[in-house]
């Protein structure tokens, strides 16, 4: 016979389920049916779930009460969607599948269940019996034989001890002074430190001074006595504070074989299940919750764990945090019914005085964080009172923490606190290990990463393309957009020279705010550090034009609220500032941001560092290249002659090219000059090697050519007086080929050419019907005889002629055994009848490159003179 009755319809959304939740657990308390809430509010639960996400409709919960308990339907719109009721009868279902888990937590939990089906809906039920347990009872438990009660001494005492606010003891009973042998008189005024052999190696653990301060603290420690001995005790501490607020803490201690007197029940009470059999409450361990075996990845694991501690304790929200190598810090791995997203990989800090998360290595139980605020700085803002947190260790050591939230005060209990704990003692190992496991697939990747990396940066020496290859290395891999900030100049402020984001429409706006945005300072001494400033800012700009689009009631001309919020958005979440280091000096910054809600992971941020080094070293040396390139050219441009001057009736055209990646000027040199009015003179030469020794010489040969025939000197003196100057260098002296010659137009059309060929490849003189024929004879190089006998020929150059005067990097152009020499020069030269100085060049440039399939490997210059017809 029903006696009451209860429904409520939630709609297909995630936060029906805890919705659904709490109505079962506020209709049972109404009740009185408070032993049975945690088996309903599991079930209902896992029911509701099934039919709002996965049968994707609205949800019935019924609550149908008799003499005998309590019966729950949960009624969705999908009865076509079957459910595997076979395989739950036989034990089959995969605990690692949402189908099928909840039926069997029907089948381990419930005295009766079963699922009904109609044409218009699906109906899975459910039955607890209500407990008989005597009225007042908290907790109880079975009659036992006499042998198999906890053994105690002939007379039991219970030391009743009292410490104020400064923990010196204040209250001393008959008990304690039997036990420990000291009267009240010699203690009281004394510190309880004093006393108490704390097992916590101080600094490592809470000690006897956090303890203290706590709401409540209960386990075992020593006690010296009056005889210098350490009693084993177990005790209980309760925090209390008299008529005038004034906070005080009594300790129960007995000795620790007497602990059953104090210590909390580890067990709940038991009631009947099917065939009348008890179970073990306490026993609920969380890895049966989550499934066995569990998920084989850390965030499944983390994030099955959390749901389940949640439905455990019929709670609201649950989170849970790792701790870092050195424990000094928590990080968010995993939440449930809080605001995963804002509060994903935030870091808390662990510290071993009382404050912030210092409960951290200890189960606790906030009644209500209204009361201490700061308490669990994870649940400021988000409307949590009670919460029950309790540790996860390893071997001794701090490796995490689980805590269980709800929106009610005064929620939880010790009692809560003790089945949270016995669960994540049970998980603790295993989610280490998949830390681990996790850890180390991380490393690999990252050294991986980190290895590629530093091949792509050594692999270039060009800067700009070294900013780009830091930035996209970053993004996305390491963040979702990032701003590299150069410093020109030591002590100079920072410069943006690059801005990437992985969604490239974006790259524009956040470059815009960035440059209204002060630059972050360029101190080493604050190394890695978080930067507010872009997502503020981006924030107050968003603002300001969407007030002024509503103010003009439309759309602001030079922004418009979409961009506004949109850069925002990709610009709002955590920002890290990383100084790039080299040779201990800060050459720039490099800035990585998340999106609006996101944060960086430890992991992350510390191979962020690694690359940031590599980078910086990378930045640096393309930084000095690009100097020492830029010195180098502007000195090699300065051994080039300027401009070449124009000459009436004369076409000119020069081809340069040096060896060796970056230089401009090597051995090979050519030079066209006005002497005098009328008379021009022209040189092209070859300095033995190639590179900046090469080219000092060329300097030294071109400058001297100019000066000595601008004194009047003809073309045997200029070089003899050359010849001299080359070989006082010394051992630095390099021989030198060079044809020389002064070019004489005429009014009458054509030039008179005198010319000396020291050691050069002869000029080449191409008349209008192909013929091709020197125009000098060979005579001594210069650089290697202090006495030379040089000589002047003449040659003229009618209309249509043309001279082509090169350097040995055209005529021994190789292939193999093959040279292209005198004789194949002539033949090319033999084929430009017609065609302009210019294009008589082009044609011989193209000529050396077809010879052969490498690249030249010598200086090479090209000189044509030609008298228009």
């Amino acid at each position: 016979m029903i006696t009451a009755r209860a429904a409520a319809t939630f709609e297909p959304v995630g936060r029906s389920v805890a919705t659904a939740r709490g109505f079962v657990r506020d209709t049972l308390q109404g009740w009185g049916l408070a032993e049975l809430i945690e088996d309903a509010v599991v079930l209902t639960s896992e029911l509701v779930t099934n039919a709002v996400v996965h049968a994707g409709t609205s949800a019935e919960v019924r609550c149908l009460r008799d003499e005998q308990g309590v019966r729950v339907e949960v009624v969705d719109r999908h009865p076509e969607r079957e459910l595997p009721l076979a395989e739950v009868s036989r034990g089959r279902v995969d605990l690692n599948s949402e189908g099928g888990r909840g039926l069997m937590l029907c089948a381990a939990l419930a005295d009766r269940w079963g699922v009904d089906y109609t044409t218009t809906d699906k109906c899975v039920w459910f039955r607890l019996a209500q407990q008989t347990v005597a009225v007042g009872t908290r907790t109880a438990g079975p009659i036992l034989p006499a042998d198999l009660l906890p053994e105690t001494d002939a007379r039991v005492r219970v030391a009743v001890v009292e410490v104020d606010r400064v923990d010196a003891i204040t209250s001393w009973n008959d008990d304690a002074q039997q036990l420990f042998g000291y009267t009240a008189e010699q203690v009281v005024g004394k510190p309880l430190a004093d006393l108490a052999a704390w097992p916590q190696t101080p600094g490592t653990g809470t000690g006897i001074a956090e303890a203290l301060l706590l709401s409540r603290w209960e386990g075992s420690y020593g006690v010296r006595d009056s005889q210098g001995r350490t009693v084993p005790v177990y005790a209980c501490h309760l925090r209390i504070r008299d008529a005038h607020g004034e906070p005080s803490t009594v300790c129960l201690i007995v000795r620790d074989h007497e602990r059953a007197i104090l210590q909390s029940p580890v067990r709940l009470p038991s009631h009947g299940g099917n065939g009348g059999e008890s179970r073990d409450r306490t026993g609920d361990s969380l890895d049966a919750l989550i499934g066995s075996p569990p998920p084989d990845d850390l965030d499944g694991l983390l994030q099955r764990t959390v749901e389940r501690a949640r439905d455990m304790l019929d709670g609201d929200a649950a989170f849970l945090l790792l701790a870092t190598d050195d424990e000094t810090e928590l990080e968010v791995r995993a939440t449930t019914g809080l605001p995963s997203a804002r509060q994903r990989f935030a870091r808390v800090p662990v510290e071993t005085g009382s404050g912030r998360y210092g409960s951290a290595r200890m189960p606790s139980v906030h009644p209500d964080l209204a009361h201490t605020p700061g308490a669990v700085p994870l649940l400021s803002g988000t409307g949590m009172h009670a919460v029950v947190t309790v540790p996860l260790k390893v071997e001794g050591r701090l490796t995490g923490s689980l805590g269980v939230a709800s929106e009610t005060p005064e929620r939880f209990s010790n009692e809560e606190a003790l089945r949270l704990q016995f669960a994540a003692d049970r998980i603790a190992l295993a989610v280490e290990s998949a830390r681990l496991t996790e850890l180390e697939r991380l490393r690999r990747g990252s050294l991986a990463f980190l290895v590629e990396a530093s091949e792509l940066l050594a692999g270039t020496l060009d800067r700009n393309q070294t900013l780009a290859l830091m930035a996209q290395m970053t993004v996305p891999t390491l963040a979702t957009w990032c701003a590299v900030y150069t410093i020109p100049e030591p002590g100079s402020e920072p410069v943006l020279s690059y801005v990437l984001h992985e969604d490239e429409e974006r790259i524009d706006g956040i470059k815009a705010l960035l440059e209204r945005v002060e630059a972050p300072a360029p101190d080493l001494a604050l190394g890695v550090r978080p930067w507010n400033a872009p997502s503020d800012a981006a924030r107050n700009t968003a603002l300001r034009t969407s007030l002024r689009s509503l103010a003009l009631g439309g759309r602001s001309p030079s922004e418009t609220p979409g961009t506004s919020l949109t850069t925002a958005q990709a610009v709002g979440g955590e920002t890290v500032v990383l100084p790039l280091v080299a040779r201990n000096r800060v050459i720039g910054l490099l800035a990585l941001g998340k999106p609006t809600d996101e944060r960086f992971r430890q992991d992350i941020l510390e191979l962020a560092e690694d690359l940031s080094r590599r980078a910086a070293l990378a930045l640096d040396n393309a930084r000095l290249y690009s100097e020492r390139t830029a010195i180098s050219q502007s000195l090699q441009r300065s051994l080039l002659p300027p401009e070449l001057p124009a000459i009436d009736n004369v076409e000119v055209e020069v081809i340069y090219r040096a060896a060796g990646e970056g230089n401009e000027v090597g051995g090979d040199f050519y030079d066209l000059f006005p002497i005098r009015e009328g008379v021009y003179g022209f040189a092209i030469g070859d300095v033995c090697g190639t590179g900046p020794e090469a080219a000092a010489v060329t300097g030294l040969a071109r400058h001297a050519l100019r000066l000595l025939a601008r004194e009047g000197l003809g073309g045997p003196a200029v070089l003899e007086r050359l010849n001299a100057a080359i070989l006082e260098e010394g051992p630095r002296a390099r021989f030198l080929t060079l044809l020389y010659g002064e070019l004489w137009p005429q009014p009458s059309g054509g030039a008179l050419l005198k010319m000396v060929c020291a050691g050069h490849p002869l000029p080449m003189r191409l008349s209008p019907d192909g013929t091709v024929e020197s125009a000098a004879s060979p005579q001594p190089l210069l650089g290697v005889m202090d006495d030379l006998e040089l000589f002047e020929q003449t040659a003229t150059l009618d209309p249509g002629d043309v001279l082509l005067c090169v350097t040995d990097g055209v005529t021994e152009r190789r292939e193999g055994t093959r040279m292209l020499g005198d004789d194949g020069l002539a033949d090319v030269l033999s084929n430009c009848t017609g065609l302009t100085a210019g294009a008589v060049a082009a044609r011989v440039l193209r000529a050396v490159e077809r010879f052969a399939s490498d690249a030249p490997s010598d200086d090479m210059a090209i000189l044509t003179l030609r008298i228009p017809e």
